[in-house]
């Protein structure tokens, strides 16, 4: 359940449709499924304005595939993430209308149409190199099933600075931007001395040996001296772009 079907429920009691004690045992429920080796919440939509998301990796494909079919049943968009070729081949026998995105590793279902409002804030995502891209994809993919509007800005790191300042008016129209980076991770902080909004550095496992697989880069990030620069865990794309959504959305009404 989300807000949208709550109201519907509430506006069939006030035509009558639906009588109080019909409505009221709809939502006296426990506000999770449990199918036995997870519980589903279906009511993480009305609490946070965006419904629960699958976590693919260390299930297994049917695991994955039975949860996807219960949040998609009860009416909300669906997003699964880190999830391979042969999690979305069990997905879409459950649920054909799933799509998947390789790249970003993720796995989707869209079931309300995205409206366009050029009012609506922007959100960039900028990552320093191609190998970053997986994580920007997680991210972007995030964003765009949860109805926000995203601009994606790739291969702009600070080995070549011209890339990323011939880009600097575009990025500077978002109401967040999300910085992907490797190596010792210094995109965030340039980025951060050039816009005026919110910065979600995503550190990734990019970089030869004494990156320790973004260690480096979790550090340099955490250490930057551009103070609208907040971080989130390595590789982590898809948790920067829900608090990125979240930012733009506003509180609840």
């Amino acid at each position: 359940m989300n807000q949208d079907t709550l109201l519907r429920l509430l506006e069939e009691v006030k035509k009558g449709a639906v009588s109080p004690k019909d409505a009221s045992a709809k939502l006296a429920g426990l506000p999770f499924e449990d199918i036995g080796f997870a519980k589903v919440d279906h009511h993480r939509s009305l609490r946070t304005g965006l419904p629960e998301v699958i976590l693919a990796s260390g299930k297994t494909p049917e695991q994955v595939a039975e949860i996807f079919a219960r949040i998609a049943a009860s009416g909300v968009d669906v997003l699964a993430t880190r999830a391979e070729a042969s999690t979305f081949a069990a997905v879409q026998q459950r649920v054909p209308a799933a799509k998947h995105f390789p790249v970003a590793r993720a796995i989707a279902l869209r079931q309300k149409e995205k409206t366009s409002d050029p009012n609506q804030p922007r959100i960039a995502v900028v990552c320093a190199g191609t190998s970053d891209i997986p994580v920007a994809e997680e991210a972007a993919v995030t964003i765009d099933i949860f109805g926000g509007n995203v601009d994606r800005f790739y291969d702009v790191g600070v080995a070549g600075l011209h890339r990323l300042l011939s880009q600097r008016e575009a990025v500077q129209q978002a109401r967040v931007v999300i910085v992907c980076a490797g190596m010792e991770g210094a995109l965030p902080s340039v980025l951060g001395g050039l816009v005026s909004v919110p910065v979600i550095a995503v550190p990734t496992s990019i970089g030869y040996g004494a990156s320790f697989h973004g260690l480096a880069a979790l550090l340099g990030m955490l250490n930057s001296c551009s103070p609208n620069v907040t971080v989130v865990n390595i590789d982590n794309g898809f948790g920067a772009a829900y608090v990125a959504t979240m930012i733009c959305r506003g509180p609840l009404r």
